[in-house]
């Protein structure tokens, strides 16, 4: 397994960035080649450039990308550069946007997740309420706004979901364009982050053609919540592994909440290439990717 890092020593100051490092590192401990490649290409006048110190395969060769979310035009650039050098990532572009992008996704999850309607302007939210109802969770199709709280994330009324809605619009990288209003449900905790969000009962699986390589508790730290009995357990991984497959995605990872009623849910899914680990151990996760061929 041949791994892209964007992982850059300077970024250390943020958790995404500290993780990113971190599974870098981990990658090259369970035998991956790993290069490095940029995150910026503006600074190219060729784009190839940033792919100039990475060798010329013999043969195809499986390679996973770890990095940040990037766009879909981005997403095509390196999945074009890494197959000139003989390199294949694990989800072609089709694919990497129907695990990423939330509406893409729905269409196959729908009966597995919260009812939820797309918008694009926030003179559609009068007419989505009117199948959703309220409260209303908001989030954008790529990703959601829950590092600052409740109120970031849930409306009560119109006018409080049309600002929410403009809000996301003017995020480009977490909506494209597009904004979800999701049935509220509301998942087991017993705690709030410190900027209120309920601390739901939510646990991450990856999956690789759609077998189960690692699962963790979504949240980091202590959580009386956060252990599963094997009942629980094979439940979470069973109802991943419906969702993967309906995704059709081969790398991919699938968030699997409980509701205070006791049932759970799919909540969402993602490229697992750019998906935080969450509190799955690492190196266990890294030597089962580094095993993909």
């Amino acid at each position: 397994m041949v791994v892209l890092s964007e992982a850059s020593s300077h970024l250390l100051q943020t958790p995404s960035a500290r993780e990113l490092v971190a599974a870098t590192e981990a990658a090259k401990l369970t035998g991956c080649r790993v290069y490095y490649i940029p995150q910026d290409f503006d600074a190219f006048d060729d784009p190839s450039d940033g792919f100039a110190h990475i060798p010329a395969q013999d043969h195809e060769v499986p390679a996973v990308w770890t990095g940040y979310i990037p766009t879909p035009e981005h997403y095509e650039l390196i999945y074009r550069l890494a197959l000139e050098k003989g390199l294949r990532l694990l989800n072609t572009p089709e694919e990497h946007l129907i695990a990423q992008e939330f509406d893409k996704a729905y269409s196959r999850l729908m009966d597995l997740t919260p009812f939820s309607v797309i918008v694009t302007d926030p003179s559609e939210c009068d007419a989505a309420l009117e199948q959703v109802g309220l409260p209303v969770f908001v989030k954008g199709v790529v990703q959601s706004r829950k590092a600052r709280g409740w109120k970031a994330c849930v409306a009560n009324d119109l006018d409080e979901v049309q600002r929410l809605v403009s809000a996301y619009l003017e995020l480009e990288g977490r909506t494209r364009g597009r904004v979800v209003l999701r049935k509220l449900v509301r998942l087991r905790h017993v705690t709030t982050t410190a900027q209120g969000f309920p601390i739901g009962r939510e646990f991450r699986v990856f999956l690789y053609n759609g077998k189960p390589i690692g699962h963790g508790y979504y949240w980091e730290g202590e959580d009386p919540l956060m252990t599963l009995t094997s009942d629980e357990e094979a439940i979470v991984l069973s109802l991943a592994v419906q969702g993967a497959r309906r995704l059709g995605t081969p790398f991919v990872a699938v968030d699997i909440g409980q509701v205070e009623g006791g049932a759970w849910i799919v909540i969402e899914s993602g490229d697992a290439q750019f998906s935080g680990v969450s509190r799955i151990p690492m190196l266990p996760l890294w030597n089962r990717i580094s095993q993909i061929g």
